[in-house]
């Protein structure tokens, strides 16, 4: 299954927002394409596209599954982290209410909080769940040990990290745990942040609000230097008669039946190109030769700036 709901380029992180109503009606073209699971956050904004997801959804939102997130100061990315049980509390008031229902479907933790016991968030979670606010717990970029402690108080029903064809350091510890604990897995960035789809190169200029201005993997040099892998992933395609970013997502769905990738997007025509990525056929033999070709290159650059990289995997 691949699932459009990474909503947040609407609002967040990739340049100026899109226009509301021209969100309203991608999202609600998702669902008519057969998307029904969407993935937002307090932070995307702040705010904005919880708001923006729960009008676009409501005439069917009994009919989709709803993700959000809590664990930033006063939902502001930039201000750090707070998953106090109190904040915890807070953000699911308000998320129910911009996100126009009763009930979260998943609520994850966004970033582990240092300051704060993962079994006092877990338990904050469960009695939430408890209460009928939320339904099920999740955690986003947790490391091993913070998703052991936390499943053992309430069971955590997905993992949300990033995990691409040039982002693998998942695999090392995180996907084994996960299947030893029946955990899903909901890659973010499966196209490598837009990389991976070929429509960006070393000239590509990114608006001067567009986060990947600060990612060492996006400066003109490491764009020239990975340009390579696209080519590579360009040529598979050919022969599947496929784009490109189909075949990175047509690669994540064959890894583990329990991944559920969210590529996101704000145009109509690569909205129905992500979701053609679950149609892709791509042979145990395919998957090898796409392996060993992707093990034979050097991903030049690290994935996030540094005080971000200090966030994930705790």
């Amino acid at each position: 299954m691949v699932n459009f709901p990474g909503i947040s380029s609407l609002s967040f992180g990739y340049g100026p927002a899109t226009e509301k109503q021209q969100g309203i009606k991608l999202i609600r073209e998702a669902y008519e394409q057969g998307i029904t699971f969407f993935d937002t956050a307090e932070c995307y904004g702040p705010f904005t596209n919880e708001e923006l997801l729960g009008e676009a959804l409501a005439p069917f939102r009994k009919e989709v599954v709803v993700a959000t997130k809590f664990g930033f100061e006063d939902g502001d990315s930039h201000k750090g982290l707070n998953s106090s049980p109190a904040r915890i509390r807070q953000v699911v008031d308000a998320s129910l209410k911009r996100l126009r229902t009763d009930v979260i479907d998943l609520f994850y933790q966004h970033r582990v909080d240092p300051n704060v016991p993962m079994e006092d968030v877990a338990g904050t979670v469960k009695d939430l769940i408890a209460e009928g606010k939320v339904k099920h717990f999740g955690l986003s970029e947790a490391g091993v040990d913070s998703i052991r402690k936390a499943h053992a108080v309430q069971a955590v029903t997905a993992l949300q990290s990033e995990y691409s064809i040039w982002f693998r350091e998942t695999e090392k510890e995180i996907i084994p745990t996960l299947e030893e604990l029946g955990i899903g897995f909901v890659p973010f960035s499966p196209l490598g942040k837009g990389f991976l789809t070929g429509a960006i190169n070393e000239n590509t200029q990114f608006d001067k609000a567009d986060f990947r201005n600060s990612v060492p993997r996006f400066n003109e040099e490491n764009r020239k230097a990975n340009q390579k892998l696209v080519e590579l992933l360009g040529e598979i395609a050919k022969q599947k008669e496929a784009t490109p970013a189909q075949i990175a997502l047509g690669w994540l769905l064959a890894q583990k039946p329990w991944i559920v990738p969210i590529p996101g997007t704000t145009k109509l025509h690569r909205l129905t190109e992500n979701i053609g990525g679950a149609s892709v056929d791509l042979s145990g033999d395919d998957i090898t030769a796409i392996d060993e070709a992707f093990a034979k290159t050097n991903v030049q650059g690290d994935r996030y700036p540094a005080h971000l990289q200090k966030r994930v995997g705790n």
